[in-house]
């Protein structure tokens, strides 16, 4: 249990893998697509610099604002293994300061309470009464990747993640818009709606070959709240030499309420 809170916490993110770009171009781009790869010597490459410039500046400026940020999320997770969890997490943000989580499973039962910080990790494993404690750089171990606070925020909000300003080649149609930014990590092939609003999915890929990974995420089932576009459902399919899929039900979420977030480590629980 406790390697599925990291896996809901970080791969809910992503994970990428070291397929080539030409590669990814090809999986996504339908035969009516128009496909434009930035080149020094493009005649065009102008019209398309500009074009990049303003549908990456859209996305930002569409990225979701809070304060705090409440959900209960139904939460199935099945992977190559055989393992599956069905549970309820119930999560709680503040901006730039903490990330709460409590995972239920069956009845309702608490198995597992994180409390996550710019500076720290700890962990209540209320199944086997072991409490751990760590700098943040324990969850960047455990995930491998470049995670923090502000990153998982994103991630459970739905804003973009690791779409890096260096774009190298665009793709449009008459329904959606398809980024391909590459950074010190991933390349990321990020697709929004034809308006440059509503992020419809993200592949990762390594920029590391060497490890071999692919994390595919969906967004679907918008929900306008308040004036603020989010996406009820997710689906995460991680692929490595084994795969694992993650499919995300937001029943519950507020924004910018008062919120407490309890943690307190009972007298008998063990050290990690």
């Amino acid at each position: 249990m406790i390697r599925f809170l990291f896996i809901l916490t970080a791969a809910i993110s992503l994970l990428g893998s070291c397929r080539s770009t030409r590669k990814i171009q090809t999986a996504v781009a339908p035969r009516d697509t128009a496909v434009i790869v930035i080149k020094p010597k493009d005649t065009s490459r102008d019209d398309s610099i500009r074009f990049i410039s303003e549908t990456f500046s859209g996305i930002q400026k569409n990225r979701i604002p809070f304060t705090t940020f409440s959900a209960k999320v139904d939460v199935d997770y099945h992977d190559a293994d055989g393992k599956k969890y069905n549970v309820t997490a119930h999560i709680r943000m503040q901006k730039d300061s903490v990330i709460w989580i409590s995972v239920r499973a069956i009845l309702g039962i608490e198995g597992l309470r994180a409390y996550i910080t710019k500076d720290s990790v700890k962990l209540l494993d209320k199944q086997n009464n072991v409490y751990t404690a760590r700098s943040v750089s324990y969850l960047q171990d455990v995930t491998a990747l470049p995670l923090g606070l502000t990153s998982l925020q994103d991630l459970f909000l739905g804003n973009p993640v690791f779409l890096d300003s260096n774009i190298v080649s665009y793709s449009q149609n008459n329904d959606a818009i398809t980024l391909l930014s590459i950074s010190e990590f991933f390349k990321n092939l990020f697709t929004v709606d034809k308006n440059g609003k509503l992020v419809q999915a993200s592949k990762l890929d390594d920029v590391d070959e060497l490890r071999n990974r692919t994390c595919y995420l969906t967004y679907s089932d918008y929900e306008n709240k308040k004036g603020v576009s989010f996406a009820t459902k997710r689906q995460i399919t991680v692929t490595e030499k084994k795969k694992l899929d993650i499919k995300m039900d937001f029943k519950q979420y507020d924004f910018n309420e008062t919120l407490s977030f309890p943690f307190s480590v009972p007298k008998n629980y063990k050290l990690n």
